[in-house]
This record gives structure tokens, C-alpha cells and sequence, in this order.
């Protein structure tokens, strides 16, 4: 696929899935970075093609040698997670704080994530908030959600829930599901129901199967009577019997 630039590719990737992951192929083995990153990220879903993780991780690490922040992000997250390779937190945290120095913020909302937990680094919440405060400026909304985390539970700066709840409804806005269901819960433990309905209806829409049985777990307690009733965790998608 010689002489092909991304206004070619582009024409290309408007068909089927399988039409997009062959022209797609076809262009990463080209040597064009921005398709390796693509193509990785496919092979990671299988979308149009059969899923094999070992070779996502391999085309996003020949799209990072280029100078690909995604893909080089995308190598920490199979790291992270074992994707296609062992997993190891050092190796993960190291791509994380290259592309994060290179003003990619996804890379700064995983780095910050592992420096919180102190995950293949040594732990620094100082460190953390201050990355995660960059990519939130930068739109981020999941980072928002870390933000809040961090005043509701006091971590490196006072405990204020009211800048907790600032920066849940941010990231819920932003259509994080962890922020939409964090805001929920600040709403409801000051009665204000109904608008944590709103926000509780609206965490299904892209959150994980394993967080909605965590949020489900969490309104099987909630503070309020009228969250604990059957129709209020269906809003999450509960199972017969919630």
C-alpha cells in the first residue's frame, strides 16, 4: 500500500468491520503508525477479525518505536492487564510516564492510577493528584472522578466533600460511569433522591458487569430506604430477584 496518507485510509475504513480491519492491516504493514495503533486495538477487540491479544500488543509496540503516544499507552495497558503479555506494573508504569511526559492524557490518568496505588512504582498520592488534575484540565473525565476520590477521602489534601462532589459531577458529566455513580451516592446521603436516580439510570449505559455488581451491592445498603427496592437496581441492570 505505497504512497498511502490518511485521507486514503480514511476512505477505506467506512465499510464493514472485516473491510476496515483488512485495509487496516494493510496499512500498519505499510509502516503507517497511525493504522498499527488501529490495527493493535482491533486485534485487542476482535472486531472484523479473530481476537489475538499477543498480536495487538505486538503492533502497538511496532507503532510506539515510532513515536505513537496511543499505542505506546496502549503497550502500558497490556502490561497492566496482561494482554497478550505477562503482566508487569514496572514495565506498565514506565510506558505510562513517557507518554504522560509527552502530554498524552490518558497516559497521565494510568500513571497517576498506579502511582496512587503504588503499583510497579512507589506510592506518591502527591504525585498522583497533581497528574491527574493535568489531564482533567485536559477533558479527562475519569481523571475528575480520581480528583474527587481524593477530597472525599482526604488523600494528600483536606477532606471537603463539596469539591469531592464538584469534581464527581465533572467526570459524570463527562460520562464517566464512576463519577455518575459516586455523584449518586453524595446525592443520596443528603436525601436529594431524585437526582440520584438520574445519575444512577445513567452508569448502565458504559459501565463494566463487575461495577454494576459493586453498585448494586452498594444500594442492596444505601443510607435510603427508597434506593434499596427492586426498581431502583434494575436501574443498573440487576438480575431477577435484586
Amino acid at each position: 500500500m505505497a504512497g498511502l496518507d490518511a485521507d486514503a485510509l480514511a476512505q477505506r475504513l467506512s465499510g464493514s468491520p472485516e473491510e476496515r480491519a483488512s485495509a487496516l492491516q494493510e496499512a500498519a504493514e505499510a509502516g503507517l503508525a497511525d493504522a498499527q495503533a488501529l490495527y493493535g486495538q482491533i486485534l485487542l477487540d476482535g472486531a472484523g477479525v479473530a481476537r489475538d491479544a499477543q498480536a495487538g500488543f505486538g503492533w502497538f509496540n511496532r507503532a510506539a518505536a515510532q513515536g505513537h503516544l496511543m499505542a505506546l499507552n496502549m503497550v502500558g495497558r497490556c502490561y497492566d492487564l496482561g494482554w497478550g503479555t505477562p503482566i508487569d506494573k514496572a514495565r506498565a508504569a514506565e510506558c505510562y510516564r513517557v507518554a504522560a511526559g509527552r502530554g498524552l492524557e490518558w497516559a497521565m490518568y494510568n500513571y497517576a492510577t498506579l502511582l496512587t496505588l503504588g503499583e510497579g512504582v512507589a506510592q506518591d498520592r502527591a504525585a498522583a493528584l497533581d497528574l491527574f488534575r493535568k489531564a482533567a484540565a485536559l477533558g479527562n473525565a475519569k481523571s475528575s472522578n480520581y480528583i474527587g476520590s481524593f477530597h472525599e477521602d482526604g488523600w494528600v489534601v483536606e477532606r471537603d466533600l463539596a469539591l469531592a462532589e464538584q469534581h464527581y459531577r465533572i467526570a459524570a458529566e463527562g460520562g464517566d460511569f464512576r463519577g455518575q455513580f459516586n455523584l449518586a451516592r453524595l446525592l443520596a446521603g443528603r436525601s436529594e433522591v431524585g437526582e440520584a436516580l438520574v445519575w444512577l439510570g445513567r452508569v448502565r449505559e458504559t459501565a463494566t458487569p463487575a461495577f454494576l455488581a459493586k453498585a448494586e451491592k452498594w444500594l442492596r445498603g444505601a443510607p435510603d430506604q427508597t434506593l434499596r427496592g427492586p426498581g431502583v437496581t434494575a436501574l443498573l441492570g440487576a438480575g431477577e430477584g435484586a
